[in-house]
Formats: C-alpha cells, structure tokens, sequence
C-alpha cells in the first residue's frame, strides 16, 4: 500500500497516477472522506474516553447521596464509548479495505495506455533471415515433438489443457538452464532460496495478487492456501513484520520454483504449445533496499535480464510497459521481449518491476535506518521462465534437419554438446 499521508497531502498526484493506469480516479475522493471519517471517528472515541475517565475519579470522590446518579451516568456513558469505539473500528476498517484497492502510483514519465502502448527502448541481436538460409522456420511445438522434447497430448490426458511434459532432451534443456541462470545468479551476488509454493493469504494480498489479480490465482479452500505463479510472493514476504538492518542492504535472492497460473482472459490465446501454460518453472530474482537505491537496483535486475538472453544468442527488445498494463504493486516495469521466427514478432519472456514500498508497507517489511526505522524498497526480476525460454531456445537456434544449436554458454550444462537433436 502506499505512505496514507498521501492521500492527505498530495491528492492530486495519485488522481493523475490512477489516470494513467487507465483506472478511476474517485477511488482517491473515496479514500479522502474514508480518511475523514476515520479521523473524526477517533477523535470522537477520544473525547469520550476523557470524559468516561473524568466521571470515573468523580464517582470515586463522590458521597453516598450523590454516587447513584454518578453511576446511571457512567452506565450510559460507557455504552456511547462503546457504540462510539465500533463506529471508530467500521470507518478504520472501510479506509484500510479501500487503501487495498489502490495500485502503487506509477512514475510521472511511465507511458500512458494499455498492452500495446509500451515503448520500445532498445533492441538487442538480429532476427535470422530463415528464407535466404533456404528453409522455413518451424515453430516450437513442431521442433519439440520431432525432438521428442515436449508432449502435450499426454500432458492433457493426465493434467487437462496447457499442461504439458518435457522429456528427453527437453528435460534435460530445463535442468541445464536452471543450472546456467543459478550460475548467473550466484556470480552476480544473490543468495539461493527454494521458497514454498504454497502461501497464506496474507503474503498473496501484501504483494498485490489478490484483488484485481485473484481470478488468475489457484486457492485451495480447504488449507486457505494460494500456489504461487511466481516465487516474488514467498521472497516478498520472506522479511515480512521484520525491522532489517540498514547496513545489511540490498539483499539480493534467487528463488526456483513451480509457478501456477489461471490464464484467465486467456482463453483462444497462445493455445499451441508451451508459450502460455498453467504450470512452469521459473528462476526470480527478489532484492530488498532502501527506497532512494531502487531506480539504480532496477537498472541492475534489468542488465542481468538482458545479460542472459544476450548469452543465450536470442535476439530481443527491451520494452518499458505502459501505466495501464502494470500491475498493482509495480510503480514500473521493463519487459524483454525474445524474437519468436514462427510468428513473426518479439513476444514476452521476461520482467523486472519496481514495486518501491508498496509491497512492504504491506507486509510491514522495514528497515532501522540513521534518521529511524522506516520502509523498504522491494523489486523483482525474472531471469528464467522455462517454458519461455525454451521455446525461444528451439525456434531461434533450429538447424534445417530439425535439430538445435546449443549457445556456446549453455553447452556446458549439457555435457558440452552443441547440437541437440532426437
């Protein structure tokens, strides 16, 4: 959530802020009376309270003659302190339910618009030119059934549609780029965490995937537990309800684990294949820090991004994503968009957001720094989607036989093969 003060002392940014994301900005008027309301509710709770005290110290100095009526006014006194307090407890409840709502103001230079609005910043590599190579490209799918690497007909027989298996080489392409991006990661100063999947519903709300985001979430009723669809949430709240040492900052971590997702919305999209799928892998990188070195950290979680794909020799491009396609926690985001030969296009493989301390003012995540203890900033980076990456793997490095190029980084994570093949 973000510092409430704003919404006393500058209101008229996070209206500007939900009309960039596209979102109402009445949310804020709302949240002004809610505020209000709240305020005046405790102020009045306090008023009373001093009174309930001051009769209190009367009735005990009070004669005989005079206590009866002292105590028929301190019996109904008490019921208005009462009646006054749970008032009191309704408005704070309604400002903390809408405070909820409201998404992480986005920067004043993040572009306007939706999906289609992010602003390519670089591009990185050359898409090969398949027709004067003398041949078509295949997509991943197709590379991946002759490889024996994907099976997606068994995949649905056993877990329904966009459920999948990799076999064989494909197996063996996920454990080797697991292994290639914790390299990366370790060399780069991150410390390795294998989180739980499964977390309460306090560490899916403090991170923003409740809300606008809970129809795209796995809940299991009967455990009151959520799986994950990226391991940000369990790093998020790794720190939760901790006072950190200042010095100790920037913690870097690298988390592996499954990741779940709905794909509600999704329906008719990326339907072939392993693009987009219920169940994937993923390599996330989490860093905590005080709030003036996030821009600078989220330059860095974008170079390792970028550093990887790099060595992967897929060609790419690095988008800024607009207001309107952020989620609630992120105030910004890049996106690196790998070259897909069989569609044509540059589609998304990886991310990195700067959520600043809206995720840990939420889980209540500080820091004591000179001038006193205060908030964290948090940011997030995926190094490695599986499915993502490989299917970028097989199309961009396929050969005219149907078999695959191996990168000279990646070959030693495959017994030094260069080719894999069937």
């Amino acid at each position: 959530m973000i510092d409430p003060k704003l919404i006393r002392s500058d209101p008229d940014r996070l209206r500007q802020a939900q009309l960039r994301r596209g979102a109402d900005p009445a949310l804020i008027d709302q949240l002004i009376q809610a505020d209000e309301d709240r305020r005046n509710g405790i102020a009045a709770f306090e008023v009373l309270r001093a009174e309930q005290k001051k009769l209190g110290k009367q009735v005990a100095a009070a004669t005989a003659a005079d206590r009866p009526a002292l105590l028929a006014e301190t019996k109904a006194l008490a019921e208005r302190v009462k009646e006054t307090e749970a008032g009191a407890k309704l408005a704070d409840a309604r400002f903390e339910e809408l405070l909820l709502l409201l998404p992480n103001p986005v920067f004043d230079d993040v572009p306007q618009g939706g999906e289609e609005d992010g602003v390519v910043l670089e591009q990185i590599g050359t898409p090969r030119d398949f027709a004067a190579e003398g041949f078509a490209a295949r997509d991943h799918l197709d590379l991946g059934e002759r490889l024996g690497a994907i099976d997606m007909e068994r995949g649905a027989k056993v877990s329904g549609a966009r459920f999948y298996f990799l076999t064989g080489v494909g197996a063996e392409l996920e454990f080797a780029l697991t292994q290639f991006a914790m390299a990366k990661a370790l060399a780069w100063g991150f410390r390795p965490i294998l989180p739980p999947a499964l977390v309460k519903p306090t560490a899916m709300a403090g991170t923003g995937f409740l809300g606008q985001a809970s129809q795209d979430v796995y809940y299991l009723p009967a455990d009151d537990l959520y799986l994950v669809g990226t391991s940000e949430v369990a790093l998020a709240a790794y720190h939760a309800g901790e006072i950190l040492d200042a010095a100790s900052l920037p913690l870097s971590y690298v988390g592996y684990s499954p990741c779940f997702r709905r794909e509600s919305g999704s329906y008719g999209q990326d339907t072939r294949g392993i693009f987009r799928v219920h169940w994937f892998d993923k390599v996330e990188m989490f860093v905590y820090c005080a709030p003036d070195d996030a821009p600078a950290q989220h330059a860095r979680l974008l170079s390792y991004e970028k550093a990887f794909l790099e060595e992967l020799e897929i060609p790419f491009q690095v988008i800024e994503v607009a207001a309107g396609d952020l989620g609630l926690s992120a105030a910004r985001k890049y996106d690196c968009y790998a070259w897909t030969p069989s569609q044509n296009r540059y589609r998304e493989v990886t991310s990195t957001s700067n959520c600043t301390e809206f995720q840990s003012r939420r889980l209540n995540t500080r820091a004591r720094y000179e001038d006193g203890v205060g908030p964290v900033a948090t940011l997030n980076g995926t190094l490695c989607a599986m499915t993502r990456i490989i299917v970028a793997l097989l199309e961009n490095h396929q050969q005219p036989d149907g078999s695959i190029r191996v990168p000279a980084a990646l070959q030693p994570y495959l017994g030094g093969r260069a080719v894999l093949q069937a």
